[in-house]
């Protein structure tokens, strides 16, 4: 994996495990280039728009595939 790619999951993993919205929930990121793809359970609906829109704000994030369940 290239060094970018390896910096984007790094502030992907940053955002997720310091959100008060996501804490304690484990997901799997997956990174393209500028495409991340979410995949992983939550218990609402909140919370899977809440990952998109936080992975969103990362710089390099251009694109996401939300596969997050809700469940």
């Amino acid at each position: 994996m290239p060094s970018s790619e390896t910096a984007l999951d790094d502030r992907i993993d940053t955002v997720i495990h310091t959100s008060p919205h996501l804490g304690g929930r484990r997901f799997r990121v997956s990174t393209d280039a500028d495409s991340v793809t979410l995949e992983g359970r939550v218990g609402s609906y909140f919370q899977k728009q809440m990952a998109q829109e936080i992975i969103l704000r990362i710089d390099g994030v251009e694109r996401i595939d939300n596969r997050i369940q809700v469940g």
